[in-house]
Formats: structure tokens, C-alpha cells, sequence
């Protein structure tokens, strides 16, 4: 089933329960209250006839003084005395008489209701003990007794009419959910159709309609639509990752393609087949960064402890100033990003070039700063970038990606660029130690 009609099953079945529960609940309010009622107007009719047998007994025994109905319900009344023989009974009974077991406790002194069956007629039965000062009656009891039909007939009536309601309260609510869920799954429907076409089109321009209201709906609308930006941008970075990719090895294929043709034709010299090491050397180094590129991008992070400390003292660098620092990664990942740093330095900068490693407030910083004019403010963001610069230009873009996956950054100012990762532990093996020309001098 769909939400909707999920929706709509569910309320119709809760509105159900509910409204029969509260109906089986008020029935059975309502059942006891109008039987408390008969029984107070049967006790009521019992109290006149004892008042009237004690003040006026003669009257008693006159044909139709004990008739007088309970609400639409002729009352029955017998009276008799203390050896149990009828003295007087009410036009009503008719030809019937009722139980004289009834009047036994109350001419005992014990009054009391009971129920009983008069011919096919379901009856309330109250009997009350009569004084004994004066008549023929004086000592005995009244029985007074009253159809139940009226008070079932009504109790039949709101059962019906409870079921009724809670069929109707169900129809009712299941037709408003069914409505309200309408309106409120449209703005879903669109999002469907409108993802549905972009899928079928692969479009990666269109966006989702965002709906004009701040609920649950429009959040989702405005996240879907920010997650298709992201995929675009990926999609376009891909893009220019591939073309650029395809540039930077159309000039080493064509620089070989050209030497092996000259090979062929003229043999080998020795600036040809440096020019062909070169060109492989070329092509290699590229192969190796976009490799170690992928790697950084879609790679898993390692769990080891790497010192840093330990890995500039590798990277060639002219002078260190060294703390201990561990951080937790790759460390042939960290190692690569360092050398690059190291190299962009040689290779863009001028001077000496100077790899610090400091340890503060939870991170470490790798610095590689060279004596040249640095880069400018405006390209502090590009140099970062794929295929920018001379060379292959994804030396940069390694150290940036490298840092990310292990959740830190990379970023330049001026000529100092600096590698900044979360740190394990902050243990310094005392000062600073610059170890000038012999960078092992300076390690622990």
C-alpha cells in the first residue's frame, strides 16, 4: 500500500477504537444510571404505598389506587400481609401474579430488589416491609415491580448509535486524512516526478521544485537540491579533472611519438634518447600523481601512529626545526605530501628552504618555507588546484587532498606553506633544534 492509503487505514482504524472505546465506556455509564433510576423510583412507589397502607388502610384494598406509572412504564403492586396472603394489588398485573417468595425477607424486615420474570416480561422487583400498627395489611409487605424494557430498549439504542458513530467518526476522519495527506504528500509527488526526470535526462542543471513553506518538505527539497549542486560540481570538476589530465599527457605522448618517429628514420643519438628518458620520466611522474591523486581522494585512512618529526628529516630539506609530534594516518600518504612540499619549494622558490614541525593546541604544523617572494594573495587558493603551475601540476593538489583525508588543511602564506593535521600526542623533546645543514643532527 502506499503511504497515503497506509495513512488513511491506520487513522480509520484509531478513530474506530477510540470512539468505541469512549461508547463502550459511556454505555456502560449510562446502563448503570438508569438502572440506579428504576431502582429509586421502584423504592419511591414502594415508600406510597407503606405511607398510604399506615395512614389510610381501607383505601389500599379499592380497586385502582395502587396504578400509577414509573415514567412510561405501568408499575405492578401487590400487598400482603404478615402470613403472606394478598390483600391488594394494582389493575396492571392483570391476570398474573407475582412470586410470593419476593415479599418472604420483607415481611421478615428485610427489604431488597431482585430480578424475575413476569410471563415473557423481564421485571425489576423491590419489596419493603409494611408497619404493623393498624389494617389487614399491617405486618406484611409491598412488592413493587417494573418492566425493564424500557431501560434495555434504551441501552440497545445507544449501542446502535455507537456503532454507528464510530463507523461514521472512521469514514469521517478517513476521508479528511485522505484529503489533508493529499495536499501534504503534492509537494513529495513533484519532488518524485521532477527526480524521476532528471534521472531519465541525466541533466545535471535541472533542480528539484522547492516547495514555498519551511516544513519537513522544504528542508528536504532545499538538501536534495544542495546535494545536486555538490554532484555537479563534482561532475564538473571530473570534467576538468579529465581534460586537463588528457592535456598534460598529450604533450610528453607527442614529445615521445615525435623521438620515436626521429629514431626510426635517423637512429639513435644520445640528446635523442635522453629526450625519450625524459619524456617516460615525464609520463611516469604523471601516472604516479594521478594514482597517488585517486588514492587520496577514495582512499581508506589508516590507524597508525606516524611521527613527523621523523618523516622531515627524510624530505631533503636545506635546515629543520623539530618538535615531537604524532598524528594518526598513512604514513607513505604524509610522507609523499611532505617531499611535494619540499620539492614545490625547490623548485618554485629560491634559497634556502626550511621544514619546521610545531605542536600546539591539539595540532601539528609541517612548515616549508623558502627566502623567495612567496605567492601572491590572489593565487593563495589556486596553487592548490589541479593542473596549476608548471610541471604536472598535482603536487599541490596531493598535499591538499592528503591533508583533508586525515582531517586537517593545507594553506599558503606568502612563501611559507604549511601542512596542518590533528595531533595524537603533544610531548616535545625540549626546544627547538635547527640542524642547519645535517637535518639528521636535529631529529630524536
Amino acid at each position: 500500500m502506499s503511504t497515503r492509503v497506509r495513512f488513511v487505514v491506520a487513522s480509520a482504524f484509531a478513530t474506530l477504537i477510540a470512539v468505541a472505546v469512549l461508547g463502550s465506556a459511556v454505555d456502560v455509564l449510562v446502563a448503570r444510571h438508569l438502572h440506579r433510576a428504576l431502582d429509586h423510583t421502584l423504592r419511591a412507589r414502594a415508600v406510597e404505598v407503606a405511607q398510604l397502607a399506615a395512614s389510610a388502610p381501607a383505601f389500599v384494598t379499592t380497586p385502582g389506587a395502587l396504578d400509577s406509572p414509573i415514567g412510561s412504564t405501568q408499575s405492578m403492586v401487590e400487598v400482603v400481609d404478615r402470613r403472606g396472603r394478598l390483600v391488594a394489588r394494582s389493575l396492571s398485573l392483570g391476570g398474573r401474579v407475582l412470586d410470593p417468595s419476593f415479599a418472604s425477607p420483607a415481611i421478615a424486615g428485610r427489604g431488597g430488589y431482585a430480578d424475575a420474570e413476569l410471563g415473557a416480561t423481564d421485571v425489576r422487583v423491590y419489596a419493603a416491609p409494611l408497619a404493623t400498627t393498624s389494617g389487614v395489611a399491617a405486618g406484611g409487605a409491598v412488592v413493587v415491580a417494573a418492566s425493564t424494557g424500557d431501560v434495555e430498549d434504551t441501552i440497545r439504542a445507544m449501542r446502535i448509535v455507537t456503532v454507528l458513530g464510530a463507523i461514521g467518526a472512521a469514514l469521517v476522519g478517513a476521508a479528511a486524512v485522505w484529503f489533508l495527506m493529499g495536499r501534504a504528500l503534492r509537494p513529495l509527488v513533484r519532488l518524485d516526478h521532477a527526480a524521476a526526470e532528471i534521472g531519465r535526462t541525466g541533466n545535471p542543471r535541472t533542480r528539484l521544485p522547492s516547495p514555498r513553506r519551511r516544513d519537513e518538505v522544504g528542508r528536504l527539497a532545499a538538501t536534495l537540491n544542495e546535494m545536486l549542486d555538490t554532484l555537479e560540481r563534482a561532475r564538473a570538476n571530473e570534467q576538468r579533472f579529465v581534460a586537463d589530465a588528457s592535456h598534460e599527457l598529450r604533450t610528453p605522448l607527442t614529445a615521445l611519438r615525435g623521438n620515436v618517429e626521429h629514431l626510426a628514420r635517423h637512429g639513435a643519438s644520445p640528446e635523442l634518447v635522453g629526450d625519450l628518458q625524459a619524456d617516460a620520466a615525464r609520463l611516469a611522474r604523471l601516472a604516479d600523481d594521478l594514482l597517488a591523486l585517486s588514492r587520496e581522494d577514495a582512499g581508506p585512512l589508516s590507524d597508525d601512529e606516524v611521527r613527523l618529526d621523523e618523516l622531515v628529516g627524510r624530505a631533503g630539506a636545506d635546515e629543520l626545526v623539530v618538535e615531537r609530534a604524532v598524528v594518526r594516518g598513512d604514513r607513505d600518504a604524509l610522507a609523499r605530501a611532505i617531499a611535494n612540499l619540499v620539492e614545490n619549494a625547490r623548485t618554485h622558490g629560491r634559497g634556502r628552504v626550511v621544514v619546521s614541525v610545531r605542536a600546539s593546541g591539539g595540532l601539528a604544523r609541517v612548515e616549508v618555507e623558502d627566502e623567495g617572494g612567496g605567492v601572491p594573495a590572489s593565487d593563495r587558493e589556486r596553487v592548490f588546484e589541479r593542473f596549476h603551475g608548471r610541471g604536472s601540476g598535482l603536487g599541490l593538489a596531493i598535499v591538499r587532498a592528503t591533508a583533508e583525508r586525515h582531517g586537517g588543511r593545507a594553506f599558503v602564506d606568502g612563501s611559507r606553506f604549511t601542512l596542518e593535521l590533528p595531533i595524537v600526542t603533544n610531548t616535545s623533546d625540549g626546544p627547538c633544534i635547527p640542524s642547519g645543514e645535517h637535518p639528521e643532527k636535529g631529529l630524536s
